[in-house]
């Protein structure tokens, strides 16, 4: 209490010119302190709704490479779709990848309906091949021109000849329904 008991003496014992500077120079320090309050909270906004930015990217970019990958899968399948012909079989597709052991046989199967597409579904043994040949039609199979899926697939090592393998697979190719054409 004694502290502005002093400081209203010295502010009475001031001349008028040099109490109206102190006054200007109170005024000037409160302007400064209340500019410097309103931009430290705008300051404070600011960063707030940066942090939750920030989060809301950690979130999507993930979903970004997903959504990415799944268009690029799209893409993908509905080249394969369009590369379709309308006398296509699984049987053709084995034929034409050409790789043939001691023996094959395929047996046409009831394939699923899905979502948009017909499962034209075949049993597929295949005898005799080496590891080289049996990599080749697994990937000409999974990764060729049209839409084929490897359901099931059984290997098995020749006991006659360990170098060569029985082949077992279950695939469809897969159509579009005969009403949707896009």
């Amino acid at each position: 209490m004694r502290l502005l008991a002093n400081i209203a003496d010295v502010w009475r014992d001031l001349d008028h010119r040099r109490r109206l500077w102190c006054g200007y120079a109170l005024i000037a320090l409160l302007a400064v302190a209340l500019g410097w309050s309103a931009l430290a909270a705008k300051t404070a906004e600011l960063e707030r709704k940066r942090k939750a930015r920030e989060a809301v990217l950690k979130e999507l970019l993930p979903l970004r490479v997903a959504y990415r990958s799944a268009k690029t899968a799209s893409v993908q399948q509905a080249g394969r779709m369009s590369a379709l012909r309308p006398d296509d079989s699984p049987a053709r597709i084995i034929e034409e990848i050409g790789i043939k052991g001691k023996g094959v046989k395929i047996a046409p199967l009831k394939g699923e309906e899905r979502i948009g597409f017909i499962e034209d579904a075949a049993d597929v043994r295949i005898e005799g091949l080496t590891a080289n040949e049996t990599v080749n039609l697994l990937y000409r199979l999974e990764k060729g021109s049209r839409p084929v899926l490897l359901k099931k697939a059984n290997l098995r090592v020749r006991f006659d000849d360990p170098s060569h393998f029985d082949l077992a697979l279950s695939i469809a190719l897969l159509k579009p329904v005969p009403g949707q054409v896009k």
